[in-house]
């Protein structure tokens, strides 16, 4: 049984997003698609990087765990193939083995430079999506996925992945990585 939920009416955002736009859907899910991925994921993810020495990133407690490295190369080509080769229909070039072979061939420079361009990438389609394009089905690897299911799962599968690239951190430099500025309390 499919439950449809079809949004016909403009949604008025938060005022703790400061602005009294009325806004679609689709423009909230990309805000807050936004948001998560650059706003918080990737401030995290260079956080760990500058942290760490080039070996650490690259070190991998055994052969059943990925390094932070090659972790972060997985989320660039998770989000490439489901984001990019979907919405700005980009031919998909995904090597997914690939990216938990890999070691120590790129610098922590040149993994942050591949991030941003990544997000400048995504940056050029990613307003540009609506409501339709929210509801329609893409195939994506073995999977038929609306638009909507495409970005939750990236934003989950990011969040994720980046939980781990922040253990990871945390183990190898025995230290508080300071993500919240304030207290929570």
């Amino acid at each position: 049984m499919h439950l449809t939920i079809r949004v016909t009416k403009q949604v008025k955002l938060n005022q703790s997003l400061n602005s009294d736009k009325l806004l679609t859907l689709s423009k909230l899910i990309t805000q807050e698609f936004k948001r998560r991925i650059f706003d918080e994921s990737y401030p995290r993810i260079f956080k760990c990087l500058d942290s760490l020495s080039e070996e650490q990133v690259w070190f991998s407690p055994n052969k059943h765990s990925n390094s932070i490295g090659n972790l972060v190369l997985h989320l660039e080509g998770n989000l490439r193939q489901w984001m990019s080769s979907t919405f700005n229909e980009n031919e998909d070039h995904r090597k997914r083995s690939e990216e938990f072979t890999q070691s120590r061939t790129l610098n922590k420079k040149e993994i942050k430079g591949r991030l941003i361009v990544l997000k400048n990438e995504v940056l050029l389609y990613i307003d540009s999506l609506s409501d339709d394009d929210l509801e329609r089905n893409y195939p994506v690897q073995v999977y038929k996925e609306s638009g909507i299911s495409i970005i939750i799962h990236v934003i989950e599968h990011f969040s994720y992945h980046t939980g781990q690239i922040a253990y990871i951190t945390k183990q190898l430099d025995d230290k508080d990585l300071n993500f919240y500025s304030e207290s929570l309390e």
